[in-house]
């Protein structure tokens, strides 16, 4: 088995190592927001802030300062890293705008550390590679998009196609192409690249970190033929004792979280490689994070803040779509190894951390139920 690594170069926590991971997610009561005038936190959002504030603290104390970060070391620091460019908007609702203020802070702090990268041209080649790979441009409307595979990017780029006049609606029933037509940072010239990111509007969707790897492998190792080949049945070689003759389309949750954990970060394919380092937000001044979790409100807000023409409305799921439901999740993390996902969460411990998702409940008396 290969080494394992913590690619990202985060210390593993004291919640990894212990197991006693803590379930952040009570129920919300919305209703009591709109019965009061004042801007309170729900329930909700004081877990998010307790489940940032431990990182928050770490930063804010310096007791970083002297441990390993991702690379590169770049020089200087930014105090402009989230511009506040979001209008207060009626319609969204408190605790969304709670949380937003919440994730920018948390990014705002642990981006402006100084052995953070702050600048996409102080990334090393791959990184940089990839993360101009991962970001769409629409010159018509003056816009930047980072996808993430996994995180609603399919209708994204359809939305996309359809402001650039590359398509005629986002209902058109043709299966994503999803090259051409198309126009990413990496194709332009430095120069074209540098003023895109200083004068673009620039926005990424994020969505719970073991949720995006589960859908990934439901979907990756469930349906797709290709991804069976080329992964699951190495997979399964590496991985499972006495495998035998096998075409790949068997691969456990378990042996797949296996796999990610000795997999290099790097060298990962962009379903599961971490959001991080495929959108690079402390090298990148995003001016909008939206969330998977409520997908459509934030993707309505995009659209109105580069004015995307009214009758143009981001599409419903295909109706072929297999969500993944809080407790198809539970499921599948309670019934594989304790000790794996806590080895595995580290890796991914800034798509927890930045973007304020908590640490999944697998307690033996929540696991029970």
């Amino acid at each position: 088995m290969l080494p394992r690594r913590l690619d990202i170069g985060m210390p593993r926590t004291n919640a990894a190592r212990s197991g006693s991971l803590v379930n952040l997610r009570p129920r919300v009561n919305t209703a009591s927001l709109r019965r009061h005038s004042a801007v309170l936190p729900s329930v909700l959002t004081f877990a998010v802030i307790v489940a940032s504030g431990g990182l928050l603290l770490m930063i804010e104390k310096g007791m970083l300062n002297h441990m390993d970060t991702p690379p590169p070391r770049g020089t200087g620091v930014r105090s402009d890293f989230i511009r506040n460019t979001r209008k207060q908007d009626p319609n969204v609702d408190t605790e969304s705008q709670i949380v937003q203020e919440i994730r920018n802070r948390t990014i705002c702090t642990m981006c402006g550390q100084k052995n953070m990268p702050h600048s996409i041209w102080t990334l090393p080649p791959v990184q940089r590679r990839t993360v101009l790979q991962h970001i769409l441009v629409s010159d018509k409307h003056k816009f930047l998009y980072c996808y993430v595979p996994k995180v609603a990017c399919s209708n994204w780029k359809r939305v996309v196609k359809v402001l650039n006049g590359a398509l005629e609606n986002v209902d058109v029933k043709i299966k994503m192409d999803h090259k051409n037509d198309l126009v990413f940072l990496a194709d332009l010239k430095p120069e074209e690249i540098k003023y895109r990111l200083k004068t673009y509007f620039k926005f990424m969707f994020v969505r719970d970190p073991m949720e995006r790897l589960l859908s990934a492998y439901r979907n990756k190792f469930g349906e797709i033929e290709a991804y069976q080949k080329r992964y699951g049945v190495e997979i399964i070689k590496r991985y499972r004792k006495n495998p035998g003759k096998t075409n790949g389309d068997d691969v456990t949750f378990a042996e797949f979280l296996h796999y990610l954990l000795d997999e290099d970060v790097e060298k990962m394919n962009e379903h599961w490689m971490p959001i991080y380092n495929l959108c690079q937000p402390c090298a990148v001044t995003y001016d909008f994070i939206g969330s998977y979790e409520r997908l459509h409100q934030d993707a309505q807000h995009v659209l109105q803040q580069i004015g995307a023409p009214a009758h143009i409305q981001f599409p419903e799921r295909q109706t072929w779509y297999k969500p993944v439901t809080t407790q198809t999740l539970h499921y599948y993390l309670c019934n594989i190894p304790q000790r794996l996902l806590r080895d595995l969460l580290p890796k991914y411990i800034l798509d927890f951390s930045l973007y304020t998702y908590p640490f999944p409940n697998t307690t033996s008396a929540f696991c029970r139920h």
